[in-house]
């Protein structure tokens, strides 16, 4: 089984940890049947490592780990795939595939124009 982890940064505001949720909650509404956790880098208690727990739990062989940021940084480049790689060390037949950040992207040029319209 495949599972999914959608790491975003985190907020020192604990209330926009809900928007991740409600957006992940749209996202399992349109792929039924996927097994998504998610994390954040900072100011949260939802933690990587608890999320890759989860997912090592529920008998995964492979975790596709998305990044709920804009662009490339320290947590895309460094952070993340070297907790990734600590957590999962000891089970060696877990695959894991890094995406990218949601980057440059027409849809989110959509959004903006919306929101500039609106």
């Amino acid at each position: 089984m495949k599972g999914v982890l959608v790491v975003a940064h985190g907020s020192r505001i604990k209330e926009t940890e809900n928007t991740l949720v409600s957006i992940l909650g749209m996202v399992r509404e349109k792929m039924p049947g996927i097994c998504i956790e998610h994390a954040f880098m900072e100011f949260s208690d939802r933690k990587l490592e608890k999320a890759v727990r989860a997912l090592i739990d529920k008998n995964v062989s492979e975790i596709k780990v998305v990044p709920y940021f804009l662009f490339m940084g320290v947590h895309l480049r460094e952070d993340i795939p070297n907790m990734i790689k600590e957590c999962t060390a000891g089970y060696p037949n877990i695959r894991v595939v890094m995406g990218e950040p949601l980057g440059v992207d027409p849809r989110l040029a959509d959004i903006l124009v919306d929101r500039i319209s609106g």
